[in-house]
């Protein structure tokens, strides 16, 4: 099947691979993993993912390196954030170890897929873990299904980074104050649908959202964390309950920091956005996407050069993606190399 993907022209979407890895949880225990050819399951009609939201999922990435080798990207990391979103919305976790197994597994069984390197494309990673016993009542289900699914991608920005234009729309949030939106539920991402698609309309690619109490402070993109440069060159990053603790920003603060850049993580109230120098959106699908201008009803911000993407931020970009790639030193242990 791999043989015949267009690896230079391959998007960002599901595609059919060899088979997923699956795991039931039932009676208080763990089954063993499985490999399953078919990218389905059976679910009781009363399933709590389905009536209760009873789910969570993480994304990550495998990596053809420049050496050969096949490596995932900080696994470790998306574990321990899925234990932390079970035992947030009280599900069984699925631990680390097996966590890291599974994701070595679906890699090892699924290589031919793993774009080759110099493409710019990744394997990319989907762990799902649902809620699939009957529940009709309020309460956890009796049974939940692991799941690692994987598909190839084409790297998200053909030809380079590409600014992007972003909006806030004051009439929708995210994710509440106490609510859930530091931990990866698909309710945080059905929340932003509608304003979501509204903005696409109307000609935005991403939404920026503030704190849903006050509408003072930025908290994130829809789907991104939110990174700021300041013009004396200080990397900001909002600190809020509400916002999801991404990898790829943690990544980058720690690259930052590796390259003299003075790091902060703080509450950034809305007004110092027109004071930045650079403003991005930071996620494992792109690492950085730009953003170039910002509007808020009457206001526009013009931030940066539409055409132009910072030193900074390519310096940034580049130095996670060379890691990734296996073209620069590994110095944290970040990349888990699968024997393929």
């Amino acid at each position: 099947m791999a043989k015949d993907i267009d690896w230079a022209n391959l998007g960002f979407g599901f595609s059919e691979v060899n088979c997923h890895v699956q795991a039931v949880w039932k009676d208080g225990a763990w089954g063993k993993l499985e490999l399953v050819e078919k990218p389905y399951i059976t679910m009781h009609i009363g399933a709590s993912c389905l009536h209760y939201g009873q789910e969570c999922f993480e994304g990550m990435k495998a990596f053809r390196q420049k050496d050969g080798k096949v490596a995932i990207f900080r696994p470790e990391e998306n574990a321990r954030r899925m234990i932390r979103t079970a035992i947030r919305t009280v599900m069984p976790p699925v631990p680390e170890e097996m966590f890291v197994e599974a994701a070595e597994m679906a890699v090892r069984e699924n290589a031919e897929f793993v774009p080759p390197y110099g493409t710019g494309g990744s394997l990319y990673m989907r762990p799902l873990l649902i809620g699939t016993g009957p529940q009709i009542g309020v309460a956890p289900a009796k049974e939940y299904t692991f799941l690692m699914m994987v598909m190839p991608v084409g790297a998200y920005y053909k030809g380079g980074l590409k600014p992007v234009r972003a909006v806030i729309l004051d009439d929708w949030d995210r994710a509440a104050p106490h609510g859930m939106g530091d931990v990866k539920v698909g309710g945080n991402y059905a929340a932003s649908l509608f304003a979501h698609e509204k903005a696409k309309r109307e000609g935005w690619p991403v939404e920026l959202y503030l704190d849903a109490k006050e509408h003072k402070y930025i908290e994130e993109f829809s789907t991104s964390n939110f990174l700021g440069i300041t013009k004396d060159g200080v990397y900001v990053t909002p600190d809020s309950h509400s916002v999801l603790p991404s990898i790829t920003n943690m990544s980058l603060r720690q690259v930052a920091e590796d390259l003299g850049i003075k790091v902060e993580v703080r509450k950034i109230p809305y007004e110092e956005v027109r004071e930045l120098a650079e403003v991005a959106a930071l996620g494992t699908a792109v690492v950085i996407t730009p953003v170039w201008e910002i509007t808020r009803g009457s206001e526009v911000i013009k931030i940066s050069d539409p055409e132009k993407v910072s030193d900074t931020l390519l310096k940034l970009y580049h130095t996670v993606q060379g890691i990734q790639y296996g073209e620069i030193p590994d110095t944290h242990g970040w990349c888990h190399t699968v024997e393929v």
